[in-house]
């Protein structure tokens, strides 16, 4: 017979639950890596018909560890999937793991579509680059703020220009150079690694077909077709 597996994943322990024929068959947890959760679905299901989770922080990773281990992983909607587990009379992970095996088994589901490794890769890089750009334009206004308190208002201008009214306005007073210096200094940082992975960017745009035919589109520029 087919057996139906539900996986309750955290980030240490993942509840499983195996289903067959209307009934379970055996319910159990092991650490959270797909290597280990597949040896252990072979042990307990000798021909598993569907592994449901949900998704997560960690779906991606298990929907393509547990398919390169020859599993039937199927990633499903948890807010679907919460209207159904929220009707189990005790809240546990483990009788969660229950609910997805039971899921699985009357195919109760809505199955959601895994993004590649490549696809998150650049969701990550765009996501890396405008994290710092913020962090780049917070430090800014914060140079700003302080030396304003000291009368010092630094002109409008980004880059080099910035950087160059700071360091000429803290030229006459050497305690506050002491203070804002090291912030000026971590602002280039930041705004060069910033650079540094919209090079990337670029680089991996221009070797998508995909994004080069958005691109074409006027005012779409690399980042929004990535």
């Amino acid at each position: 017979m087919e057996q139906f597996i539900g996986l309750d994943v955290s980030l240490k322990a993942t509840f499983i639950s195996v289903r067959e024929g209307g009934q379970r068959i055996w319910r159990g947890k092991c650490p959270s890596d797909p290597r280990l959760i597949a040896e252990v679905i072979r042990k307990r299901a000798l021909n598993p018909k569907r592994v449901v989770f949900e998704t997560g922080p960690l779906s991606v990773w298990f929907y393509h560890a547990l398919a390169l281990e020859g599993l039937p992983a199927i990633c499903i909607d948890a807010r679907h999937a919460k209207a159904a587990l929220d009707m189990a009379r005790n809240k546990t992970d483990a009788n969660d793991a229950d609910g997805l095996a039971h899921l699985a088994e009357v195919g109760f589901y809505r199955e959601v579509r895994v993004k590649s490794f490549d696809s998150m890769l650049t969701r990550t890089l765009i996501t890396a680059r405008n994290q710092m750009l913020k962090v780049a334009v917070q430090l800014s206004n914060q140079i700003r703020g302080l030396m304003k308190t000291f009368g010092l208002v630094v002109p409008k201008g980004a880059g080099r220009v910035f950087e160059g009214h700071v360091r000429s306005l803290l030229a006459s007073n050497a305690g506050l150079e002491q203070i804002i210096l090291p912030v000026l200094e971590a602002w280039r940082g930041m705004r060069a690694s910033a650079a540094g992975l919209s090079k990337q960017l670029v680089a991996s745009a221009r070797a998508s077909e995909q994004c080069q035919l958005l691109s074409s589109i006027p005012g779409v520029g690399a980042v929004t077709a990535s």
